[in-house]
């Protein structure tokens, strides 16, 4: 069955720790964090601080998403603060050999992410030293876009490359009851979802609409 993400971008910052039991609470299986750094996308969200600070909250396994530059410089911070899966981009621009050394070296799963305009096949030499691919169906930086049409194709590609490898495919972008199914069908393990769920009371009800029980 397709797990559901909760993307924490979409919360209520007031009440941040209340919002991720309430997630839970709610059928949530991971809760998602976006981390932006203002120079790889143009905004700015979480530090290592918030993770801690959710991190006693809840148990449930926090998969942090470092849209930056210098991912390397913050690995340990998150790793120490919380994170169960640390996910960067490829197209950060730093080595990303050392990148998941770094994330291996600190006890955690690795992800890669690709933006929208990556080829999948860009992933192959990776794909047997990581645990799980994010998909971005939209440019990221911003919450609330929609969904790219394009992104079903290119998840099932990505399921063609993966083969028996035991790698998880996470889709974050425009993802609601419309978009879920398709990504579903087209081979994604996990749906991270914002304003969708968060947008939407109560949250129980947007989450098993995401996983086909509504």
């Amino acid at each position: 069955m397709v797990l559901v993400a909760p993307s924490i971008l979409s919360a209520d910052f007031a009440r941040l720790g209340q919002e991720v039991r309430a997630l839970e609470k709610a059928g949530a299986d991971l809760i998602h964090i976006d981390v932006m750094d203002g120079h790889f996308v143009p905004n700015l969200t979480f530090g290592a601080g918030v993770v801690r600070d959710i991190r006693p909250c809840t148990d449930l396994p926090f998969d942090v998403h470092l849209m930056m530059t210098n991912p390397a410089d913050f690995i340990p911070a998150f790793a120490a603060a919380g994170a169960d899966c640390i996910t960067v981009h490829l197209e950060c621009g730093q080595n990303m050999a050392d990148l998941i050394a770094l994330i291996k070296k600190e006890g955690k799963r690795v992800g890669i992410s690709v933006r929208p305009g990556t080829k999948m096949s860009d992933l192959i030499p990776w794909l047997p030293m990581i645990d799980l691919v994010l998909v971005m169906a939209v440019e990221p930086g911003f919450g609330g876009q929609a969904f790219q049409q394009e992104a079903i194709a290119r998840i099932a590609t990505l399921k063609e490359l993966i083969g028996r490898k035991p790698v998880q495919i996470s889709v974050d972008g425009g993802i609601n009851d419309v978009t879920a199914p398709a990504c579903v069908l087209a081979g994604a393990d996990i749906l991270v979802a914002g304003s969708y769920i968060l947008g939407h009371k109560p949250y129980a009800r947007a989450i098993a609409a995401l996983k086909g029980k509504a």
